[in-house]
């Protein structure tokens, strides 16, 4: 045992060091126009690395701009780990699919990447040889009534500037707009001169259709001084001169929702869309009383989240239902925005047996196929068994007629006739007593219904739902009526019962407001209570019925 352990502690190492060993390869954007260079960025976090990468596979594909290496150290919870990046800029040399082979750093290798280069959409015209020229184009010339539209700006500069370069704030009428992740600076050759570009992209939804223009963008920018100053017959821009480009007007038709999309269903313009559930825990063994936590996630490319609808409620008989807030987020993608909606809902069966979700549907209208779609989940439904903490205990066995005898049946009716003469008794005395001269109440047992108001007042203004809910419980047990009763026929109570339960089964307790709760047991009315006949003098009332 002790040879195999020897033997295997040399393997382990050297697994290791492999896995430590990683070399991961990434780049800033995955399609670019030709003439324009791209990031490849190295990666490692193994310390005993000490060479370059080496870059002769890229010479056949690419033209290696410039590398620059990177060394960081970062420190989390008291473990320091550093890590190595070598960024490299590139230029393809050809369009198309274009792979950038696995690099080598020492004994570690990348993975291979591929990019695609497009033909250059830039127009070879007098702005080309101009400094500093601006570029603005849209992704298609046409779109759907609060659909998304992505404009694309791009900066061009053959010269050097300052960092007092600003761009005039899109701002659109009758559309939101949204940026799309952050600027991005890259180079590109055009007619030979390399030029560095800003990009800056921004998805635009128009709010009504029609004829929509976005208007000029202008950029402004304090050219570097590069030339000598007493050099006054140098050619091309003054050295410190403020420079100002605008781009072109560009018009956009807005199309109406197509006449075929259904009337009642929320208008959903969309390039693809996806609906998902998830449960916790999983409803295979579901008891009644037992909390259930429902997600449905909508997520949609071409849609910001706050444009996304809410998704139809679990609305169904044998379920108490506390849905909680929606969670909306937005992702940044090369084709647009990414909305996603998640709607979280704790289901809470009220009965045995099979209980039975229907389907849920979400209409959208496809964009890029241009038609109308169904996205569906299938119902399903929840086997949902008897909770033995819930049932009151009860005779293994029953006893047949003919097995009990007559004696244990003398007993029986000895018992009830005690009992009939005791009720008797009772109500002879309580008959008595009823006209007999008030006189003070002895001291009860227990805290008085005074004492247990004060206690639900405290603990709803202090918004604790638990504290509340103890209180409520003490005061209904000296109520003529069960709760359940005085909410059927209070509506107020019933209102605040429900947001009461809501907050005990679901994640928005933190957010509970007792103040409705409070307000509702106050303006019950007073013949429904149970009243103190001593009053707030101690003293009983002078005219007893």
């Amino acid at each position: 045992m002790t040879r195999f352990t020897v033997l295997l502690l040399p393997l382990l190492i050297c697994t290791a060091t492999a896995h430590a060993a990683e070399l991961t390869a990434s780049v800033d954007r995955s399609r670019l126009n030709s003439g324009e260079t791209v990031e490849l960025t190295l990666e490692t976090s193994d310390v005993t690395q000490f060479g370059k990468p080496d870059l002769t596979p890229l010479e056949p594909l690419f033209e290696v701009r410039g590398t620059r290496q990177v060394n960081q150290l970062n420190t989390l919870n008291g473990d320091n780990r550093a890590t190595t990046r070598w960024i490299i800029t590139l230029l393809p040399k050809e369009n198309g699919s274009v792979l950038i082979p696995p690099l080598q750093v020492g004994d570690v290798h990348s993975q291979p990447i591929t990019v695609q280069v497009v033909e250059s959409d830039v127009r070879e015209d007098k702005n080309s040889l101009d400094p500093v020229f601006i570029e603005a184009s849209l992704d298609q010339s046409s779109v759907y009534v609060q659909a998304q539209a992505i404009l694309t700006l791009r900066i061009y500069h053959s010269v050097s500037l300052y960092d007092d370069s600003s761009l005039t704030p899109l701002q659109i009428a009758d559309a939101r707009v949204e940026q799309l992740g952050e600027t991005r600076t890259y180079e590109k050759d055009i007619n030979g001169v390399r030029h560095g570009v800003i990009e800056m992209r921004y998805a635009i939804y128009p709010q009504h259709s029609g004829l929509l223009t976005i208007a000029p963008q202008t950029f402004s920018a304090t050219l570097v001084e590069t030339q000598p100053a007493q050099d006054s017959t140098a050619q091309g821009p003054k050295p410190g001169k403020l420079m100002r480009v605008s781009s072109a007007q560009i018009p956009l038709t807005v199309k109406p929702k197509p006449l075929t999309y259904p009337i009642d269903a929320p208008w959903l313009p969309a390039r693809s869309l996806s609906l998902s559930e998830s449960w916790n825990p999983e409803p295979e063994h579901t008891q009644v009383g037992d909390s259930l936590t429902r997600s449905l996630t909508l997520k949609v490319e071409g849609l910001a989240s706050s444009q996304l609808p809410a998704m139809p409620a679990t609305e169904v008989n044998g379920l108490r239902r506390y849905p909680d807030q929606p969670v909306l987020s937005n992702q940044s993608s090369d084709r647009g925005l990414i909305g996603s909606r998640e709607e979280r809902e704790a289901l809470v069966p009220s009965r045995s047996g099979l209980i039975d979700l229907p389907t849920v549907d979400v209409v959208w209208w496809n964009t890029f196929e241009d038609h109308l779609e169904h996205t569906s989940l299938p119902a399903r439904t929840l086997q949902v068994a008897n909770n033995p903490s819930l049932q009151v205990d009860t005779p293994t066995g029953s006893l047949q007629p003919s097995a009990v005898d007559n004696d244990t049946l003398w007993w029986w009716k000895l018992s009830t006739l005690i009992l009939a003469c005791t009720t008797l008794l009772g109500f002879g005395l309580w008959w008595r007593a009823r006209w007999q001269p008030a006189i003070l109440r002895a001291a009860q047992t227990g805290p008085s219904p005074r004492t247990l108001m004060d206690d639900i007042k405290r603990a709803s203004q202090a918004n604790d739902p638990h504290a509340t809910r103890q209180a409520l419980d003490a005061w209904a047990r000296q109520q003529p009526e069960t709760l359940a009763d005085m909410a059927a026929r209070f509506v107020p109570l019933s209102d605040a019962l429900d947001g009461l339960n809501g907050a005990l089964y679901s994640e928005t307790g933190q957010h509970w407001q007792g103040e409705d709760l409070w307000r509702a047991i106050r303006t019950i009315p007073a013949a429904e209570r149970v009243q103190d006949p001593v009053g707030e003098s101690g003293l009983p009332p002078l005219y007893p019925k």
